[in-house]
């Protein structure tokens, strides 16, 4: 049976515009899901159903393909299902969707591994996601209603605590995996059917988490980051133009050349050392005489042309693997070494291969703060890398 993930992402959005690739902790949201999806390595193929052509770009850097949906069915008023249904009239090949939400980024491969077993092994006809939840509720007294409020689930005069109650199960909106037959009949649910319950700290849903920063510090401490286990940082390696600086040579009248940095990143890269972490410097000209004025007290290799071998020769030299390396960069020059390193950013203003090739695109322009924002992401992950070790 042909299983398809099928990730829907409507350009139109009333809260947050173009939420589905807004970046969330340096990641496009609907590239969390992605990610997860492709790494499960269940799917037979994975899709997103769009009517954006900025969100077709980003589907496709993530490796998935591409459904171009109707506008009959990219209204405001559009339902999931009928989105779905739409898909399977156009690809007679599925028999079984994977409908997998892009708002939820703390998505992991083994959540949908599992629940691919349960449809494909188990013969589950439909298989949905739901968190556990101690939430006591109360009926609603509507404004002007002389009523008293009644309890739902809990005897006010004998409080079950915590640890003694099993608490109640609620659709948490991760995934709805059904097969061909009961979609086409018009259910997401129905048949044989079967919940699957995530870990709550996983149910994350960025329509319900209006606050960005505190959906990407959840996302900074249970999102999946890839295969590999992270690593802690021991290298940083920052291409000088357009990333330390903002990449602009002012010459004076005497020829004399001038560039401008912001303090912030000298802070950071201040602050990478405290943490011991090495910090060196790479550029394509010559700028021997800027880092000196700077006094950053950084090893650097400028006027090169083959940056990536330099970086090799980097991590060979000082005994690392390739996960204990990150490296900014912002122009077609750096790709290779984005693609390489363990940990990957470039500056806003990067180019768009550049961003395309890295794993954390920073929310500054190069030479605006950009090194500072890459050296706390760095921190956060490490965080993430030193709570794994307790665990």
């Amino acid at each position: 049976a042909h299983l398809a993930a099928l990730v829907l992402a409507r350009g139109g959005s009333k809260g947050i515009p173009l939420k589905n690739i807004k970046l969330l902790a340096g990641v496009p949201l609907i590239g969390w899901v992605l990610r997860a999806a492709t790494d499960a390595g269940v799917f037979h193929s994975i899709w997103v159903s769009t009517d954006h052509d900025e969100i077709e770009k980003v589907a496709k850097q993530f490796g998935a393909q591409v459904h171009r949906r109707s506008p009959e069915v990219s209204q405001d008023s559009s339902t999931s299902l009928e989105a779905i249904r739409e898909f399977l009239n156009h690809h007679h090949e599925v028999d079984i969707v994977g409908n997998i939400q892009a708002t939820s980024p703390c998505l992991h491969p083994s959540d949908l591994i599992k629940v691919a077993d349960m449809i494909q092994k188990e013969g589950f006809d439909s298989v949905f996601s739901v968190v556990r939840r101690h939430q006591f509720r109360w009926s609603e007294v509507k404004k002007g209603e002389n009523k008293m409020t009644e309890p739902q689930n809990l005897n006010p005069a004998k409080r079950y605590r915590r640890q003694d109650w099993p608490g109640e199960l609620y659709e948490n909106g991760s995934f709805y995996f059904a097969k061909r037959h009961l979609i086409e009949k018009g259910y997401l649910q129905g048949g044989k059917m079967a919940y699957y319950e995530m870990r709550a700290e996983h149910s994350v849903d960025i329509d319900i988490d209006i606050d960005w920063p505190i959906a990407e510090q959840r996302v900074l401490s249970f999102g999946y980051f890839g295969k590999e286990p992270l690593k802690e940082v021991k290298l940083l390696v920052c291409s000088i133009d357009g990333c330390l600086t903002n990449g602009r040579i002012y010459v004076t009248e005497d020829q004399k050349e001038m560039v401008s940095y912001d303090y912030r990143d000298i802070v950071g890269v201040d602050l990478l050392k405290k943490r011991g972490i090495q910090v060196r410097l790479i550029s394509e000209r010559d700028c021997s005489k800027t880092l000196s004025a700077m006094q950053l007290g950084c090893i650097a290799k400028v006027y090169t042309a083959d940056k990536l071998q330099v970086l090799e020769d980097w991590q060979k030299d000082m005994g690392l693997s390739w996960k204990e390396v990150a490296y900014l960069g912002n122009e077609e020059s750096d790709v290779e070494c984005l693609k390489k390193a363990g940990m990957s950013g470039v500056p806003a203003d990067a180019c768009a291969v550049a961003q395309k090739a890295a794993g954390y695109i920073c929310k500054s322009n190069g030479g605006c703060g950009a090194v500072r924002e890459f050296a706390e992401h760095i921190f956060l992950l490490l965080e993430k890398v030193n709570s794994a070790r307790k665990q």
